[in-house]
């Protein structure tokens, strides 16, 4: 039973708030938290003055900042009225946020002081109204009237909730129209993944505006009562490892790129500072036991607490999770797109499955269309209440990913288990097609690459019918090496790097088929240009 029989946000919050008046909802690490008490008053607060503000149901209200309670009060005032919220990706550029604003037709908007300045140089005439989300002070509102009294506005499940913009590796971004029906439906599944508790403590670290955060962060443990953390800074190491011991989080969810930074620049290291070390660490009995002793070390250092560590948004190393599996860390797998608000399928650390992204969410289906006889892979389809209503004035562009029948194609390749796991193979404009019809997955060579010694990230592309890398390699660590030299240290990395090269071919093409073999290595001497959840943007370099 999850207390409430409409499947929209202000129902959502009503219910909590009665239910879970003197639990913590939303707090810094290290100030003064809100109880659902305070919440409920300051949601009510702010929906009158959005009132004043003359924000009518339908009209789109975007919220560009960095997380912090006030997000969360911002976005469910604004969903409470009927609004529609249009969340930005702290990340985005100036131009694309004037294009999503204008594209949106967005008169007002809800900024931190912090990300200010990426508004404030445009027209008067794009923002009738701006709200800053560190106090909720209004800096500029031109229909300011009174009001006596507050109506309840009727709120539906299929009104839009929010229109995302997804920023992803193939350039344009798209608006994506999410319900409310959407949103708490997938909120509600997800709760026979994770049974979440009203003392669950979450620690927020990825962008509240992406649908990931959005809807596991910030619906489904308002919606049991849970206590929601934001760190004061930017989630570095110096300021979550503190935070970390405060909150003591119970769950915190996260994209790859932060366990496997944690992996290979913290523990894999140690294992392998020596060469006795490093071929101990190669023998499966004892780098088990190596690994599981790294593993209470590192639940200690999150807080020694920690019963759901989420991993999603892009694939993760299979190495990286080789290690998080023997070294019992409560890591848990998703898999899903913005369109489906976010998640497909997924399992919590109890359930999880190497390689897999978990089974599929009760109330979703999903179908592999069209499937190759000989593999069982091909395009995974999905259908339920969690499916995006389509993209914001794109009807050609929803046409071709939504079918008349309401099948959404996801893009992605993949293939059920016999136990109806989930596996996903990669992007089907990712792939590419061998000279004899092969069908070559770029993601898997690249995570081959990737657990080379200096490698940080790579792509791997067709030039002239030929695969070649792109690699970017540690230049910081290299230059460690070197650091004696003082001024001629990077002068000798680069050349270390160059030396790699030829090793790093050799090494690839033993661990790949014939038909996957690369080529050439390309250097790549800055990190690549990234999505929000840190998937490098193919388009750019294809």
């Amino acid at each position: 039973m999850i207390g409430f029989e409409k499947l929209t946000i202000p129902s959502l919050l009503e219910n909590s708030f009665k239910k879970y008046g003197k639990n913590i909802a939303l707090s810094y690490v290290n100030q003064k938290h809100l109880t659902y008490r305070n919440f409920q008053y300051e949601v009510d607060k702010l929906k009158k003055v959005l009132f004043q503000l003359g924000i009518k149901k339908g009209e789109k209200v975007a919220i560009l900042s960095r997380n912090m309670p006030n997000w969360g009060i911002a976005f469910f005032s604004i969903t409470s009225i009927g609004a529609i919220a249009v969340p930005l990706l702290p990340d985005f550029h100036e131009s694309e946020i004037q294009n999503i604003l204008e594209h949106s037709e967005t008169k007002a908007i809800f900024v931190s002081k912090l990300m200010f300045p990426k508004v404030e140089s445009l027209s008067k005439n794009l923002l009738d109204t701006v709200v800053y989300t560190d106090n909720l002070e209004v800096v500029k509102g031109n229909h300011f009237r009174e009001i006596t009294g507050l109506d309840e506005i009727e709120v539906d499940e299929q009104d839009i909730s929010s229109i995302i913009y997804t920023s992803g590796t193939t350039g344009k971004s798209k608006g994506v129209m999410l319900t409310h029906k959407n949103i708490v439906f997938e909120a509600v599944q997800l709760l026979n993944i994770e049974n979440v508790k009203q003392n669950h403590r979450f620690l927020s670290i990825l962008p509240l505006s992406h649908a990931y955060e959005n809807t596991l962060g910030l619906i489904m443990p308002v919606m049991k009562g849970s206590s929601i953390y934001y760190l004061e800074k930017p989630p570095t190491a110096s300021a979550l490892i503190p935070a970390m011991e405060v909150v003591k989080p119970t769950h915190i969810l996260s994209v790859p790129m932060v366990i496997e930074k944690i992996y290979k620049n913290k523990i894999l290291p140690t294992f392998t500072k020596s060469a006795l070390m490093a071929l101990l660490y190669k023998v499966p009995l004892i780098r088990k036991l190596l690994n599981r002793f790294a593993g209470r070390k590192l639940k200690k250092s999150f807080g020694g607490k920690l019963e759901f560590f989420g991993i999603g948004g892009a694939p993760l190393d299979p190495v990286v999770e080789k290690f998080l599996r023997e070294a019992k860390f409560p890591y848990a797998i998703g898999y899903g797109l913005t369109e489906c608000a976010p998640f497909l399928s997924g399992a919590n650390p109890k359930n999880v499955k190497y390689r897999a992204t978990g089974p599929i969410l009760n109330g979703i289906n999903v179908k592999i269309n069209n499937p190759d006889p000989k593999t069982g892979e091909g395009e995974v389809w999905a259908k339920g209440d969690n499916i995006m209503k389509g993209y914001y004035k794109e009807p050609e562009l929803t046409n071709e990913v939504l079918t008349e029948d309401g099948w959404l194609k996801t893009g992605d390749l993949g293939f059920f288990d016999k136990n109806k796991y989930l596996y996903i193979k990669g992007r089907i404009k990712n792939m590419i097609v061998g000279a004899s019809g092969e069908n070559i997955y770029p993601e898997e060579i690249e995570l081959i690459i990737n657990n080379f010694k200096f490698v940080l990230e790579s792509i791997v592309v067709e030039k002239k019918g030929k695969l070649v890398a792109l690699v970017h390699f540690n230049y910081e660590e290299l230059e460690k090496q070197f650091q004696h030299l003082k001024e001629e240290a990077v002068h000798f990395a680069k050349k270390k790097a160059d030396e790699l090269i030829d090793e790093l071919h050799l090494y690839i093409n033993s661990k790949v088929n014939k038909f996957s073999r690369i080529y050439a290595i390309v250097p790549q001497m800055i990190p690549f240009e990234k999505t929000p959840t840190q998937k490098i943007k193919r388009y750019l370099y294809s």
